[in-house]
């Protein structure tokens, strides 16, 4: 439920939500690829942080993460 509200209104939510209004568009081939689609990119984020985390400490990649999203918050704000 976390995940579903935190992904709310993403662009890979919406163009889900695109390719299942399209009347000709089977839903469940719609759904497959998007689970698909997820599944992936989380087994994705898993290899990566379990790689990174043999060579940097976890406190050092809380930071990295912490002051990239107060960047791209930084120019999200500015860029408008």
């Amino acid at each position: 439920m976390t995940i579903f509200i935190a992904e709310m209104g993403d662009k890979t939510q919406l163009a889900t939500l695109l390719f299942s209004a399209d009347r000709e568009a089977n839903k469940w081939i719609v759904f497959a690829g998007s689970s698909a689609a997820l599944v992936l990119a989380a087994a994705l984020g898993v290899l990566a942080g379990a790689q990174m985390e043999r060579f940097v400490r976890p406190q050092t990649l809380k930071l990295i993460a912490g002051a990239g999203f107060i960047v791209i918050g930084l120019w999200t704000i500015v860029s408008r």
